[in-house]
């Protein structure tokens, strides 16, 4: 059987044993996330999911916000579950569960006060879709809080190439913000970083190593003359990528 393209991210995620390290970013934009979480109204003693937990970023941040959460911590590759639950020490029910429909690995009645992710929502094929998925598993006045990946990031590294990267288009705020289930308000917000990881040939290392390097589907890959001519471009451009993230807050109907 020919492996699905969530196949083979969850495969790559769980191959990611340099995640910790190489995920500076991601671990920014995880700590931005729940800051942000935090000052917005939640109960006392919420129900919280996380989808795409990684090693656990989101929720080590979280957790010291959330005394008295109950946690549901979720990944889609079984290895990132279990480094998170060894990384975070936290007493949850730790599940593997694809985002993009969480339901399938979750008991029928579940029902949450706070579904959060941070830098998983990118991964999902219809976004549209898994947004009105995850806020179907909201109690009344739940939230749904997530990061993902904007219009503009990697751009650098689009120019280098002059075309086709393997790396999806993302949408921008406005687009995410009209995906908003009918009956729920949105907020959305933006950030930007920038990284310079040195060279071209240390940032597709580093995707690599935190197990982002699955292109979109369709994507014929550079040849190696055309691969050395896009890596010597980005150098020469500085060796600089930017990350455009945009940060989402869906609340439920009361």
């Amino acid at each position: 059987m020919i492996p699905t393209r969530t196949d083979r991210i969850a495969r790559a995620f769980g191959a990611a044993q340099g995640y910790d390290s190489a995920a500076s970013v991601q671990r920014v934009v995880a700590s931005e996330l729940a800051q942000r979480i935090t000052s917005r109204a939640l109960s006392a003693a919420p129900k919280v999911l996380e989808i795409g937990c990684g090693t656990g970023f989101l929720t080590g941040a979280l957790a010291p916000r959330l005394p008295d959460a109950d946690w549901t911590v979720s990944d889609l590759a079984p290895e990132m579950i279990d480094r998170a639950r060894d990384r975070l020490g936290l007493v949850a029910d730790y599940r593997v569960i694809d985002g993009a429909d969480p339901a399938v690995g979750l008991d029928g009645d579940a029902r949450f006060d706070l579904i959060c992710s941070s830098l998983a929502f990118q991964w999902f094929g219809d976004l549209r879709d898994a947004i009105a998925r995850n806020v179907a598993l909201l109690r009344p006045g739940g939230l749904l809080a997530f990061a993902t990946m904007a219009a503009g990031s990697f751009d650098e590294w689009r120019a280098a190439v002059g075309g086709d990267t393997g790396v999806p288009h993302y949408p921008d705020a406005a687009a995410i913000r009209d995906m908003a289930p009918a009956g729920t308000m949105i907020e959305v917000e933006t950030g930007a970083w920038q990284w310079c990881p040195g060279s071209g040939r240390a940032f597709l290392a580093s995707l690599k190593a935190i197990g982002a390097g699955v292109a979109a589907d369709g994507y014929r890959p550079l040849s190696p003359g055309a691969l050395r001519a896009a890596l010597d471009r980005f150098d020469a451009a500085g060796a600089t990528v930017s990350y455009h993230i945009t940060f989402a807050f869906v609340r439920a109907g009361e």
